[in-house]
């Protein structure tokens, strides 16, 4: 009997288990692949930097010096990361400021003898690669990330002068940390990026220094993953 009762108990317990088995979800190799993937919102400030040099196109104001800096403003970032593993992953970036561009200098022409300013839409697109380390620093995740892309400068209707659009191509770096919430679905993010490019003359060739600059964005925001 006590042999009997112990077959007994020990099927319940298979059946119990196997139960329990069928009852707990598995996930599937596209839900994995989506848990690496996050989606985040920032919103950052835009610190631009002066830089100066001749006009090298030909004429009147060859040679004239050119200082040509964005004023400082805010801006929104949208950023897009897939962590494949700790040290290796990929993200997109989408940001938007608007901003005027100011010249200044002594140049001949009237408008570069005073402050003349150039009011434009900026737009970034960027990918780039993301280095996620698995310690921590005071209990937040450091993150480290460089790219490439494309900025966009569209003058506005009212303050563009009526300037025409121009492309420049973009490099960054960002560093930054993070704190997961919700069992990682929800978490907090603060960065610092640069960006530099060539700086914006609008295809004028009286604005012409072929100068690099750079802005500066220290970003706060959120982020959640699927």
């Amino acid at each position: 009997m006590i042999q009997k009762a112990l077959h007994l108990f020990a099927g319940v317990l298979l059946m119990g288990s196997l139960s329990a088995a069928a009852q707990t979800p598995t996930e599937t190799p596209f839900e994995k692949q989506l848990a690496r993937i996050d989606i985040g919102v920032e919103g950052v400030g835009e610190f631009n930097t002066q830089v100066s040099g001749p006009i090298l196109a030909s004429g009147p104001n060859l040679g004239q010096t050119v200082a040509a800096q964005g004023s400082n403003t805010l801006g929104a970032l949208i950023n897009i990361r897939y962590i494949a593993r700790p040290y290796f992953g990929l993200e997109g970036h989408y940001s938007y400021a608007r901003y005027t561009e100011n010249f200044s200098g002594p140049g001949t022409v009237a408008f570069v003898s005073s402050p003349y300013g150039v009011q434009t839409n900026v737009d970034e697109e960027t990918l780039g690669y993301i280095v996620t380390p698995p310690h921590q620093i005071f209990g937040l995740q450091p993150f480290v990330s460089a790219g490439a892309g494309t900025m966009k400068f569209k003058p506005t209707a009212r303050g563009g002068e009526g300037e025409r659009q121009q492309y420049r191509m973009g490099y960054y770096y960002t560093a930054g940390l993070q704190q997961e919430y919700s069992n990682g679905k929800f978490g907090l993010r603060a960065s610092v990026r640069q960006i530099f490019f060539l700086a914006p003359d609008f295809g004028d060739n009286y604005l012409t220094i072929l100068k690099h600059t750079s802005t500066f964005e220290p970003g706060v925001g959120f982020y959640f993953r699927f």
